[in-house]
């Protein structure tokens, strides 16, 4: 992403119609979750920790000490788990049982936490791993914002009332909190908006009212400024722009003679991520069909491998049987494994040794791995 935006930089692609970059996220919310703090090394608004007058800032907001150190990307936390690093953790709408690479690394360094709360709308692979499962709601159950990729504000209206004893994220949390001794005077999403406008001057001009008449577009430092829809589009804070250096890293794992394929995962079209909604809607899952790996017409010739044969695919890291779909949509040597199924969790191969140095982002894309006909076995 950053060589991509390097690229866009210096072709001019910024601050205009029909240019920039639009990643397509994995969630209608990412891009708000990230403004609002979600990530170890900032607060909101990208306001980075390990500077002394943003923790100075945020700790006269909270009234409370805070530290300069990041914390740890997600994908660091399993390891420190099993080092005794960590001792508790705390997962929100997130699987990573099924999510994270190396899933008998993740399993063994969640089942060695002292404590382990999960908090979710139905009970997945992770939840059935912890200590308490506190039900939490889903989009249609409570009201908010989402920001989405072009930095569109939009209001979240609730539809239901929750079922049962969920609760919005927002109000488990206050009452957590509460309990543990520094109480949270929230009483609704808006307030929490309006503390967010406070500290992140972005936010400052878009409030729920003029929400209602439609999307807002940060940043909007007062309540008159319509919105930006272009960024950049007069220029750079500081005048030029400022390019980031991309040092090309090889893979981790390569083909070779033991594991002559290279793995890549994805989606496909009838599931959603890890499936913990998709996978219980029968409709959806009609349609989804059986895993599968899509192997390349020479390669399956080679191993003697038939369409539709079920066969074993291992890596350094463990194994899992699916159907093989034989298909030129892959190129020969690459074997392709949606994320989807819990029943073949491709995470079982994949390594959680390698991460991007700068994102922690792991290398689902490239896994060295050998394919078996199960029939040899016989």
């Amino acid at each position: 992403m950053v060589a991509v935006s390097n690229l866009a930089l210096v072709c001019g692609q910024v601050g205009r119609p029909g240019a920039g970059i639009y990643p397509l996220r994995g969630q209608n919310n990412v891009q708000g979750a990230c403004d609002t703090g979600c990530l170890p090394n900032v607060y909101p608004g990208y306001q980075r920790v390990d500077i002394p007058l943003v923790q100075q800032t945020f700790e006269r907001a909270w009234a409370m000490p805070l530290s300069v150190r990041p914390g740890l990307a997600a994908t660091e936390i399993t390891g420190k788990a099993l080092e005794g690093a960590v001792k508790a953790l705390y997962v929100m709408g997130e699987n990573p049982v099924l999510g994270d690479p190396n899933t008998e690394h993740t399993r063994k360094g969640f089942q060695k936490l002292d404590f382990l709360v999960v908090q979710d709308i139905f009970l997945t692979e992770t939840g059935m791993l912890a200590d308490v499962v506190l039900p939490a709601t889903c989009f249609a159950e409570k009201d908010g914002t989402f920001i989405n990729t072009d930095r569109r504000v939009q209001r979240v209206r609730k539809a239901v009332e929750p079922p049962g004893e969920a609760r919005e994220d927002w109000r488990v949390i206050a009452e957590l909190s509460k309990r543990l001794g520094y109480e949270m005077r929230y009483e609704s999403p808006e307030e929490i908006f309006e503390e967010l406008g406070r500290l992140w001057p972005a936010l400052e001009g878009i409030t729920y009212g003029r929400l209602e008449r439609g999307g807002i577009q940060w940043p909007c430092p007062t309540r008159s400024h319509p919105g930006t829809e272009f960024l950049y589009k007069g220029g750079f804070p500081r005048g030029k722009v400022s390019f980031t250096a991309v040092s090309m890293a090889p893979p981790v794992e390569r083909a070779d003679r033991e594991y002559p394929l290279v793995l890549t995962t994805g989606r496909n079209l009838f599931q959603y991520h890890f499936g913990s909604m998709t996978r219980r809607a029968a409709p959806i899952e009609s349609h989804a069909g059986k895993p599968y790996a899509e192997i390349h017409p020479e390669d399956a010739e080679h191993m003697r491998i038939s369409q539709d044969e079920t066969v074993r695919v291992t890596s350094r890291r463990g194994s899992i049987r699916l159907t093989a779909r034989i298909t030129e949509r892959v190129r020969r040597g690459e074997i392709f494994i949606p994320m989807h199924y819990a029943e073949a969790a491709v995470n079982v191969l994949t390594n959680n040794e390698a991460l991007d140095a700068f994102s922690k982002t792991p290398e689902f894309k490239i896994t060295a791995v050998k394919v078996e006909r199960l029939a040899q076995e016989g």
